[in-house]
């Protein structure tokens, strides 16, 4: 199953240095059968397009606790055998079981330089847009509004070594 998987640019620095990573908690985004059933329209391609995006709004949660962190989004696309549905949490979370290598990975997701400044911005207000702050919602819409680049697995190395 193509599973979407949340990250930050340390992770991903070390998933190249490593070889392999294991999603934080096993927690994963994809379209699962509760996703296809909450949309009233839409092919595979726009569903596993809106569980990326959930993918990408849990990176945020992710630098949100790394400051240090570069403020870019990153999701990686992977194809993982282990995964298990998770509708109690949301409709598109899954629980993914292991580690994955870059022979894995079918796309990387990274925002560019253009979105780091609300990126950063919105790391720092999550909490309150998913408490329901409407300035916090429209903090988070000004990053979500920029659309994540997309790259080959095999291009990460040279993508990281140009952050």
């Amino acid at each position: 199953m193509r599973v979407y998987i949340p990250a930050t640019v340390p992770m991903l620095r070390a998933f190249v240095d490593s070889g392999e990573l294991a999603p934080i908690t096993g927690t994963a985004f994809a379209l699962t059968p509760a996703l296809r059933e909450s949309y009233a329209a839409g092919d595979t391609e726009e569903l596993e397009y809106a569980a990326m995006l959930d993918a990408a709004r849990a990176s945020l949660r992710l630098l949100a606790a790394d400051e240090k962190a570069e403020p870019r989004r990153a999701v990686l696309a992977v194809d993982m055998d282990d995964v298990t549905l998770r509708p109690d949490l949301d409709f598109s979370v899954v629980k993914v079981g292991g580690s994955f290598t870059l022979k894995d990975v079918a796309a990387v997701h990274l925002d560019t330089a253009e979105a780091e400044q609300d990126v950063r911005a919105a790391a720092d207000v999550i909490d309150a847009a998913d408490l329901g702050d409407p300035d916090a919602e429209f903090v988070l819409g000004s990053a979500e509004d920029h659309e994540l680049a997309w790259y080959a697995a095999q291009e990460l190395p040279f993508v990281l070594e140009l952050l």
